[in-house]
């Protein structure tokens, strides 16, 4: 007999393509295969997202790296402890500069530092990022500082939600940002901008975004909660695999999820990818949402998220990283625990169909 399902869970996303885990684990019935009941809700930016978790307003979401950290750590908000038993991707992320600055001969990091010394005292260039705490931040002052910049003096550093990048550029607010796809293809393919770089060149393997729910979540829904990482393990492992990323594109492309035009989503889902100009070349990884262990919430991956937030001065003392990444937010017990429940499963599910009986799963 099927179990009845749970009640509403609300599920927060922001569009971008790295949302794909939790929209194809809805499109494909993972959700459903756990009996869960489970609404996703698209939000604009990550500091709603944070604030909807924090309040309540959501029971879980799609979440840059850090924020469980920053939550936890009340950095820009209230304190609450979060966190994550599951990383749904790595990379994702890359940096777009202004048309304007290839007409004035940058290509790349050191060519900007040229550039910004020749317009010193006129101009100030304005970079955005999608989060003050976010992999975004670490990797463009990462990227500036290989050109001799520095970014808390040469550049002004601002933050600005996703779906606004664009727009900002196009206006000539911002002179070049670091964001998420589809964001970066949008502004090459318009001709607005271009790509000197990707987060998979600058960073390999980084953690980007995780599923985020507040510690008594995990206390108060314990079952819940580790169905829906089971659900989002399978989800991940259909979005990794090339012979789906045409499919996730089209999904992903509908109104409801990211309303963006599916050749643009290819660019970075299916390669090659585009960086404007005449470069166009395959990125290895670009987008990783499964495999070698990249979802594993490991102590590894803290660690990474840690040291740049030490970088940036959220934190004073480094033998808080030890402690901060002990397991207490990146919960690597609790992806465990949902990966042997997804084994159990399709074990369940292999057995009872070869009985010709019906499988619900628990």
């Amino acid at each position: 007999m099927a179990l009845i399902k749970s009640r509403l869970l609300r599920l927060g996303f922001v569009p971008l393509i790295d949302c794909a885990p939790l929209v194809m684990a809805q499109e494909l019935g993972l959700f459903a295969k756990y009996n869960l009941n489970v609404e996703l809700r698209r939000q604009p930016g990550w500091a709603t997202i944070r604030d909807k978790i924090l309040y309540g307003d959501l029971d879980a979401a799609h979440a840059l790296a850090v924020m469980p950290f920053a939550a936890t750590l009340g950095l820009g908000s209230i304190r609450s402890e979060c966190v994550t038993g599951l990383v749904l991707n790595l990379h994702g992320n890359a940096i777009t500069l202004s048309r304007g600055l290839r007409q004035h001969g940058v290509r790349d990091a050191r060519t900007l530092r040229v550039e910004i010394e020749r317009c010193r005292g006129t101009k100030t260039f304005t970079f955005g990022v999608v989060f003050h705490w976010s992999s975004h931040h670490f990797l463009l002052r990462l990227w500036l500082a290989s050109g001799g910049i520095d970014p808390d003096r040469d550049v002004r550093i601002v933050v600005v939600p996703p779906a606004a990048m664009f727009t900002n550029l196009k206006a000539g607010n911002l002179d070049g940002y670091c964001v998420g796809e589809p964001w970066n293809s949008i502004a090459i393919e318009s001709g607005e901008g271009w790509c000197p770089c990707v987060s998979a060149q600058l960073a390999p393997d980084h953690p980007e975004k995780v599923f985020m729910v507040r510690r008594d979540f995990t206390e108060t829904h314990a079952d819940e909660h580790l169905r829906l990482i089971a659900a989002l393990i399978e989800a991940c492992a259909y979005c990794e695999k090339s012979e789906n990323r045409e499919e996730v594109a089209t999904v992903l492309a509908q109104p409801a999820y990211l309303s963006t035009p599916v050749e643009t989503l290819r660019r970075s889902l299916c390669g090659p990818f585009h960086f404007g100009g005449e470069r166009t070349e395959a990125v290895h990884g670009f987008h990783r949402f499964a495999g070698d262990d990249a979802n594993e919430p490991s102590v590894g991956k803290a660690q990474w998220v840690l040291e740049h937030l030490l970088q940036l001065g959220a934190i004073h003392d480094r033998t808080a990283i030890r402690t901060l990444a002990s397991g207490k937010v990146f919960r690597s017990d609790l992806y465990e625990q949902a990966r042997s429940f997804v084994e159990s499963s399709n074990h369940a599910e292999i057995t009872t169909s070869s009985n010709g009986l019906e499988f619900a799963s628990a």
